[in-house]
């Protein structure tokens, strides 16, 4: 048996640009972390006394004998990748919802390539792990997905990642004091808007408009470049909750259904309690909300946004790990 846990992320700025259809031209640029809530994959060999040859557990139950018949995506398409020929059991869990804005796939499939390399005795770096999560999920489900989430969800930390170039992917770590860290963390806060959506959708017409949008997102880009400024120096962090809400206002008219009336009730809702800044997280349509908000003015935010959940996280600084790792009852 093995056991992965792989984070999901938040994204601050620069979301839209690791689309290869921008970055592969213009280059892109995120700024991105991983938290402490995880996509948790266990994964075993199957016992040769059942009919069926391979079991995934997710939200459905699905028990098959031939991989082209596992209607789980990215289950179906890492398995023939990795050219897994014995059966397998899968099941996964999640500490938050999917569809929800926070990477919930990408962590998924980062997960699972964790764990089946593991399986077959491989030992793979982050990037491969987010290099082949990305091949998958773009060119193998032919998924509308960025690259982002794969990344953050295979190195964890807090990090600037650079897109595009023959090495497609660099990661670089955000390296701030411990003080400076527990600061910036103290003004974030994150909510659930009870509404989950299919991100594929919405990024489709995000990758329509790319090429009309390409003021905005050298725009957003260079946001990334004053986020990391703001918290690798001495100024305000207040500013960065400035620059959050100047990423929200040009990220929802990127594209259709980015956000809605119910989004942005939340969004003025928040911001009239004492939200400097915030923004919906990930492709848009529903999910999570990420205000930041001075410590004080968290109190009342979260009084007048009581009927959503208020979810607390930390960073997480390890990315995809294999927490249990036990092959000798394999058949």
């Amino acid at each position: 048996m093995i056991i992965t846990r792989t984070p999901f992320r938040i994204s601050f700025f620069g979301g839209g640009t690791d689309y290869p259809v921008w970055y592969e031209k213009n280059g892109g640029s995120v700024l991105s972390m991983a938290i402490d809530k995880y996509s948790y994959i266990n994964l075993r060999s199957m016992p040769p006394f059942f009919k069926h040859k391979y079991k995934i557990i997710y939200s459905k139950h699905e028990e098959v004998k031939h991989i082209n018949k596992i209607k789980h995506p990215s289950a179906r398409e890492t398995l023939r990748y990795l050219n897994i020929d014995g059966g397998v059991v899968i099941h996964h869990d999640g500490d938050l919802p999917a569809m929800s804005g926070l990477g919930s796939s990408s962590s998924f499939t980062v997960g699972l390539v964790h764990a089946l390399s593991g399986l077959k005795g491989e030992i793979k770096t982050k990037r491969q792990l987010a290099l082949d999560a990305i091949h998958i999920e773009q060119n193998l489900i032919k998924e509308n997905v960025g690259s982002q989430d794969q990344t953050i969800a295979a190195f964890g930390g807090l990090n600037r990642i650079d897109f595009g170039g023959p090495q497609k992917i660099q990661v670089y770590p955000i390296t701030i004091s411990k003080e400076r860290t527990e600061l910036f963390k103290s003004h974030l806060m994150l909510f659930f808007t009870d509404f989950t959506r299919q991100a594929s959708k919405i990024a489709k017409h995000w990758i329509k408009n790319t090429k009309n949008n390409g003021n905005e997102l050298k725009s957003i880009t260079n946001m990334v470049d004053e986020g990391v400024a703001i918290l690798c120096s001495n100024r305000n962090i207040i500013d960065f909750g400035k620059l959050l809400h100047e990423h929200w206002l040009i990220k929802r008219g990127l594209a259709q259904k980015i956000s809605n009336p119910k989004i942005d009730e939340i969004y003025k809702i928040g911001r009239e309690a004492g939200a400097i800044g915030g923004k919906l997280l990930g492709a848009g349509g529903g999910g999570f909300m990420l205000f930041f908000a001075k410590p004080e003015d968290h109190p009342k935010i979260k009084e007048k946004l009581k009927k959503f959940l208020y979810v607390p996280f930390n960073i997480d600084m390890l990315g995809s790990q294999i927490i249990y790792h036990n092959l000798n009852n394999s058949f």
